[in-house]
């Protein structure tokens, strides 16, 4: 198959591009190398420097693509506060004009990789497809808005449309940008180097962290999986992990003892977001297989920022 995936040369576009031409398959990237890096690609993906709204350059890139990964998008939910209109610009403006040029080069299966922050706070264990999101931040807005416009447009103009609401993913090649670093690789960079790891409120905020790996995963399976048309899928493990656990985890890993500084009246987050992961094995036939504990011990051993 023929596939562009734009925010290829990102965390998660990168190991996507390289993984699909492995296979076997031509692969156009296009990314702006804001938060991307060329030098991940594998040599055989064709890459381009550009925007998602450079509809001349889009347009070139769509010819003869059989699927588009939708996957360039701003993600860093305190800097979506700060600076929503960015959010939105890139986010979902970005997101109408790749559908806009899909539409006109006559392409017929987007892929858009959305985000489990969409379902904000819910209370319940697991958080599964059919509940009402409460996105409760500019990102999640963003990311939950960027989903209509793709199913919407993809009604009118005969796309075949399916978002992946992927939650926290981690794994080697992850920036740790000097403000608002994921927890993962800033909390294994804290604790390698015997800094502060700040845990905030308790600690007991639950997340599903998912390796990089199992989410490229499931994004291949989504190019071809039959019956996903207008749907979303949640890519998680349905494990939950806290945030002390985490810490205890990443204590084992590395051998090394955390200094923990408790911040009880810091941002938490939601209570808990972690996904049921039932439509993903029915749809997909996705099922994430690597543990939290296996996934960590890849990523300090691969990453050279943690070497």
């Amino acid at each position: 198959m023929r596939f562009l995936v734009t925010g290829g040369a990102g965390f998660l576009g990168a190991p996507l591009a390289n993984y699909l031409v492995k296979q076997g398959h031509s692969v156009r990237v296009l990314d702006d190398l804001s938060a991307g890096d060329a030098a991940r690609l594998d040599p055989a993906v064709n890459f381009t420097r550009g925007d998602v709204e450079d509809k001349p350059k889009v347009w070139r890139l769509l010819n003869k693509i059989d699927c588009v990964y939708h996957l360039a998008a701003r993600v860093t939910v305190p800097e979506s506060v700060l600076y929503p209109k960015e959010y939105n610009r890139t986010n979902v403006s970005g997101t109408v004009a790749i559908m806009e040029a899909m539409r006109d080069a006559g392409i017929k299966r987007v892929v858009l990789a959305s985000s489990g922050a969409v379902y904000g706070e819910q209370g319940v264990p697991l958080v599964h497809e059919s509940l009402l999101p409460h996105p409760d931040s500019p990102y999640a807005a963003s990311k939950l808005a960027a989903e209509s416009y793709v199913r919407t447009i993809g009604e009118i103009w005969n796309i075949e449309t399916v978002a992946l609401r992927i939650f926290n993913a981690y794994g080697p090649g992850q920036p740790i940008p000097p403000t608002y670093p994921p927890v993962i690789p800033q909390f294994l960079r804290q604790i390698l180097q015997k800094g502060s790891v700040i845990i905030y409120g308790e600690g007991q905020q639950t997340r599903d962290f998912i390796y990089v790996d199992d989410v490229v995963q499931a994004l291949a399976a989504a190019a071809t999986a039959e019956g996903i048309n207008r749907q979303v899928i949640n890519i998680g493990t349905g494990t939950g992990t806290s945030i002390r656990q985490l810490i205890s985890i990443l204590e084992h890993v590395t051998g090394k003892e955390a200094q923990t500084i408790v911040n009880p009246g810091g941002a938490a987050g939601v209570s808990a977001l972690v996904a049921d992961t039932k439509k993903a094995r029915e749809l997909l036939g996705f099922e994430a297989k690597i543990a939290l504990a296996e996934g960590l011990t890849r990523l300090k051993s691969l990453d050279p920022q943690f070497s």
